[in-house]
C-alpha cells in the first residue's frame, strides 16, 4: 500500500507554533487516515521545538534548499537561531518517509518546514514569498512529491499514478 506522510497539525494534533491545530476535513484524507496510508509527522517538534513556540521563518525568504545548503538561517522574531532544530526534523521526516516507503506527502503550506509553494518572507510581518521549507525541499530532493493542504486533489492524482505503475490495487 503507498502510504503518506502527513503534516501531524493537519490531523488534529496540537503541534504547531501556537500550540493549535490546522486540522483538515477534506474528505480524500479521511478516507486515506481509513485505509491506514497516513504517516503522521512534524518536523519541528521532532526536532526538538516545544510547543508552543516562537513562529519562525527563514531569513530573507531564501527557501527551504538555501537552509540545507547553509546559506540560510531559520529565525525568530527575537533573532533566536532555530535552524538546527528544522534541520533535524527535516532529516528524521526523511527517515521516516525512506523506512515507511513513502512516495507522497501532504505537508502544511506556508510553514518555514512544510510549505511547498509559499513561506513566509522573513521579516516576521505575515508576508509570504514563493518558496520551500526545509522539509519539502529534503524530501522533493530525495524524490518525495510534497503537496499542500489545498492540493489534496492533486496529490490523489499522483498517488493514483503511483498505484498504475506498481499495479497494487491499494
Amino acid at each position: 500500500m503507498e502510504r503518506i506522510l502527513v503534516s501531524a497539525c493537519l490531523l488534529g494534533s496540537r503541534v504547531r507554533y501556537d500550540g493549535g491545530a490546522k486540522t483538515s476535513d477534506d474528505e480524500l484524507l479521511a478516507r486515506w487516515r481509513a485505509e491506514g496510508r497516513l504517516v503522521r509527522f512534524c518536523p519541528e517538534v521532532e526536532g526538538g521545538l516545544p510547543v508552543p513556540r516562537p513562529p519562525a521563518e527563514i531569513e530573507g525568504g531564501a527557501g527551504g534548499a538555501a537552509v540545507l545548503a547553509g546559506e540560510a538561517r531559520i529565525l525568530t522574531p527575537e533573532g533566536d537561531d532555530v535552524t538546527a532544530a528544522f534541520v533535524s526534523g527535516a532529516r528524521q521526516a526523511l527517515a521516516v518517509a525512506q523506512s515507511r516507503g513513502v512516495r507522497v506527502a501532504i505537508l502544511k503550506e506556508g510553514s518555514p518546514s512544510c510549505g511547498s509553494l509559499r513561506i513566509y518572507d522573513g521579516s516576521h510581518r505575515g508576508r509570504t514569498t514563493p518558496g520551500q521549507g526545509v522539509t519539502t525541499a529534503l524530501l522533493e530532493l530525495n524524490g518525495i512529491r510534497v503537496f499542500g493542504e489545498d492540493r489534496i486533489p492533486e496529490a490523489a492524482q499522483y498517488l493514483a499514478s503511483l498505484v498504475r505503475e506498481t499495479g497494487d490495487p491499494t
